[in-house]
C-alpha cells in the first residue's frame, strides 16, 4: 500500500542519484529485480526520525534529510498500530549494524545458483546489512513477515520491496 503521509512503520523507498546508486541499480538488476528507481530503503520512525543503513553503519537520521527528494512511502496492507510500534522498537537495536556491499555480491550469487559454502548464513547475519535487509527485519523481528515466497532471509533488495508492496503504477506526480 502506497502513503503519501509517512507513518511510523511505513517503508520509504528512494532513487540514489550517484555513482553508489548506480552499482546497487546493476546489483538489483544482476539480481533479478530489474533495472528499477530505487535503489535505497529506509524505515520511518516516531518523532520526525527515521532508521536507515548507511556505509558507515546503521544510524538514525532526520526524516528532513528527505525534505523534497521523491519518497515513495510503502506498507503492507492492514498493518496494525501494534505492529507498527513494534517494528520501530525492533529497528532500534540495529543501530551501528556495518553496512555490507557485499551482501549484494552474496544476493546475486544466490540468485546464479552459485555453490559457495556458508552463502545462505551469510545473506542471512544481522551482523551487517543493506538497507533492504535492514528493514525486512526490523519487519521479521515484529513478527510481520513480509515475504512469503519462501525466499532465503535476507535475499531482499529495495526494489524487492517496492514490487512487493508498490502494487501498480506509482500514483502521479511521485
Amino acid at each position: 500500500m502506497i502513503h503519501d503521509t509517512p507513518t511510523p512503520g511505513d517503508i520509504g523507498l528512494v532513487r540514489t542519484d550517484s555513482p553508489t546508486g548506480t552499482l546497487i541499480r546493476i546489483g538489483q538488476w544482476l539480481n533479478g529485480d530489474g533495472f528499477g528507481n530505487y535503489q535505497h530503503a529506509f524505515l520511518v520512525l516516531p518523532d520526525g526520525q527515521l532508521i536507515e543503513a548507511a556505509p558507515k553503519g546503521t544510524r538514525l537520521s532526520p526524516s528532513s534529510d528527505y525534505t523534497g527528494k521523491r519518497v515513495l512511502y510503502v506498507c503492507p496492507e492492514g498493518l496494525t498500530q501494534q505492529q507498527r510500534q513494534d517494528i520501530c522498537a525492533a529497528a532500534r537495536q540495529y543501530i551501528g549494524v556495518p553496512y555490507s556491499f557485499l551482501d549484494y555480491a552474496a544476493i546475486a550469487a544466490h540468485r546464479f545458483h552459485l555453490p559457495v559454502p556458508g552463502l545462505r548464513r551469510y545473506v542471512a547475519s544481522t551482523r551487517h546489512q543493506i538497507c533492504s535487509q535492514l528493514v525486512d527485519q526490523c519487519y521479521e523481528d515484529a513478527g510481520v513477515r513480509l515475504f512469503t515466497d519462501g525466499r532465503w532471509p535476507g535475499y531482499v533488495t529495495p526494489m524487492a520491496l517496492y514490487d512487493l508492496l508498490a502494487k501498480g503504477p506509482e500514483p502521479a506526480g511521485r
